[in-house]
């Protein structure tokens, strides 16, 4: 038996008046208390977390779990779903011995639940596609999509100003593609070294970037119709949290573009969001898979505005998990804003193994009954130290804890279930089918009498008068124009995309956010 009066002492840390996330139960000298709850606050979710661990420690399981509690209490969540292991989240759980033993060792009465469940995936892939246009994604993080220095990424900014000024929509690749080469083309010579003395090397290097960057299937993820992030903010009739999973479908290739993807998101819902103040529990907890990916060769600026935004969103009622291997794959400037810590096991086979767990091992409050350092490497699956903030914003003792089993399939469901549950989606109608407007590239395309997207920079062509641009036409009558015609009229795709339209062209003036997002006045 665990010794008690230790356990009951750090688990006196966790109790709260309100309600709360149930973790599991202390550990003391290998034996669990299930007495000794360890919880989170919900009202503290939004001061954010980190779940890390090695491989095969159980990360997955804790997310898992996590969700399922924030969405029976009614919080929608999001899960980076890279290695498709979450979808069991949409199925009740099989029990068995092992599942029967921890729930005895947790003190949790447990039930196979399943939940509700949207799939996504980024462009092409078995779940609801989902896009953002160029001009939307902003010259920040495609900056980092593509892999650009601090200088090329400045170029690019002046890009898209120079774009953002002239009108011309960026909504897919082949747009800033047309426009950059529009840009080193003899025609627009003089338009290049009037927007700041951009280089055409340097020019011709986001060129090549960009190309590579649809050789890797990011055309099928930029383009409309673009994805609301407040289709994320959704409690079901039965008052649970919506649970969102965002798969990687085909862009194996280019992990970094997901993660970027993410921080889009977040940043949307940064600008979007009103500010809520104290609440009783967060709007949305957003689970942040291998952030790694996020902050490697990352600029200065760019680390800089990722702590910015996680530092303000709290206040919009957004809570944030980075979920990663090592602590120290995160910033220390973004990690000391984390105020939840689940440290599964670490491993130091090697000399930078041993620094990263010393390092880890400081990161946390002292105390009288583990020695950190050595728990780190002792704990078994399924077991994490943790350490959060109490309700009045302090950091609870460190706790050795044996983990809650999720109530939800512990295995992915299959593609052929996913795929049908994604297309019965409400969601399929808005986002399935892509959208291919007027945009930069069709303008361009129209001076310069070109008839297909070009692959080398434009030719020059004799001086002449704008095409006038045509007014978009509205579609044909439809045959029944019965009761509910104008109903679905208005739903339209062509109606949806007119009204875009419409917008863009009465409001041209474009104001970015902090990410370089766009913002546009209306």
């Amino acid at each position: 038996m665990a010794d008690q009066g230790a356990a009951a002492e750090i688990a006196a840390g966790y109790a709260t008046e309100a309600g709360a996330l149930e973790l599991g139960t202390v550990v003391v000298d290998g034996a669990a208390d299930p007495a000794a709850r360890v919880r989170i606050p919900f009202a503290t979710l939004n001061r954010h977390g980190l779940v890390a661990g090695a491989t095969g420690t159980g990360k997955t399981k804790t997310l898992q779990n996590l969700a399922e509690q924030c969405s029976a209490a009614g919080i929608p969540v999001l899960l980076a779903d890279i290695k498709g292991d979450l979808s069991g989240l949409a199925r009740p759980g099989e029990a068995s011995d092992r599942v029967t033993r921890r729930a005895a060792e947790t003190g949790d009465d447990w039930t196979p639940t399943a939940f509700g469940v949207q799939f996504l995936s980024l462009g092409a892939g078995i779940g609801v596609p989902v896009r953002a246009t160029i001009t939307g994604f902003g010259p920040i993080l495609l900056a980092k999509v593509l892999g650009l220095n601090d200088t090329q990424e400045s170029t690019l900014g002046l890009i898209f100003h120079w774009a953002d000024q002239q009108g011309l929509a960026l909504l897919d690749t082949k747009d800033l593609r047309s426009v950059i080469q529009h840009l080193l083309s003899d025609e627009g010579k003089a338009e290049l070294k009037g927007i700041g003395g951009v280089s055409a090397s340097t020019a011709g290097v986001i060129l090549r970037a960009l190309v590579n960057l649809e050789a890797r299937g990011g055309d099928e993820f930029f383009g409309e119709p673009e994805f609301d992030p407040s289709d994320l903010l959704v409690v079901e009739p039965d008052g649970r949290g919506r649970v969102t999973l965002l798969e990687l479908a085909d862009q194996q290739a280019d992990p970094t573009l997901f993660s970027t993807f993410l921080m889009w998101l977040l940043a949307e819902l940064f600008e979007e969001l009103p500010e809520a103040g104290d609440i009783d529990k967060p709007k949305l907890v957003f689970f942040f898979d291998e952030a790694h990916l996020l902050f490697s060769d990352a600029s200065k600026a760019f680390l800089d505005r990722i702590e910015q935004t996680v530092k303000l969103i709290r206040s919009k009622g957004v809570g944030v998990f980075f979920c990663t291997q090592q602590p120290t794959d995160v910033p220390n400037d973004v990690l000391s804003q984390l105020g939840a810590r689940v440290q599964h096991a670490l491993r130091a086979f090697t000399p930078d193994d041993q620094k990263a767990l010393t390092r880890t091992a400081r990161t946390y409050p002292k105390s009288g009954v583990y020695d950190i350092e050595e728990s780190l490497t002792s704990l078994g699956t399924g077991e994490a130290i943790v350490t959060v903030l109490s309700e009045r914003g302090a950091p609870t003792p460190v706790a050795w804890t044996r983990l809650r089993a999720p109530r939800s399939l512990m295995a992915a469901i299959g593609e052929p279930a996913v795929t049908e549950a994604a297309h019965a989606s409400p969601l399929w109608g808005r986002y399935g089918t892509p959208l291919d407007r007027e945009s930069a590239y069709e303008k361009l395309s129209a001076s310069s009498g070109a008839t297909s997207a070009p692959s080398a920079p434009v030719e020059p062509v004799p001086p002449q008068q704008p095409p006038q641009e045509a007014p978009p036409q509205a579609p044909p009558p439809a045959e029944d124009e019965g009761p509910g015609f104008f109903e679905k009229a208005v739903k339209s795709s062509f109606f949806q995309s007119l009204v875009r339209t419409v917008a863009r062209e009465a409001g041209k003036e474009i104001t970015r956010g902090v990410f370089g997002t766009a913002r546009r006045r209306r």
